[in-house]
């Protein structure tokens, strides 16, 4: 049985390279963009590209920041992937003061 995999778009991602790579591998993707998607979703990608100021806009914008905070909080399988790794931090000092995930 093949893995499924979540894949968040938040508007800041190439999700057609991060979900080939993952078809290529053996996973079920499926791109997810919704709160509700999240707090279904068992295995999470958190893909980006761009500065970490715009990433959180993107999460605040499709309300994904609290079921994202709820899906590391129960220690279920979560990967950032460069922008994506960032946002998990406390604070970035790019562009100004900004506020992650944490």
């Amino acid at each position: 049985m093949k893995p499924k995999v979540s894949i968040i778009d938040y508007g800041l991602c190439n999700l057609y390279n991060v979900s080939n790579s993952f078809q290529h591998i053996g996973a079920n993707v499926k791109i997810i963009s919704t709160p509700e998607e999240i707090k279904k979703s068992d295995r999470i990608i958190l893909p980006g590209v761009g500065a970490f100021k715009n990433g959180m806009r993107g999460l605040n914008l499709r309300n994904l920041i609290e079921p994202l905070k709820e899906h590391v909080q129960k220690k279920l399988p979560f990967l950032g992937i460069c922008l994506g790794m960032q946002i998990m931090f406390d604070i970035s000092y790019e562009f100004g003061e900004i506020e992650g995930l944490g």
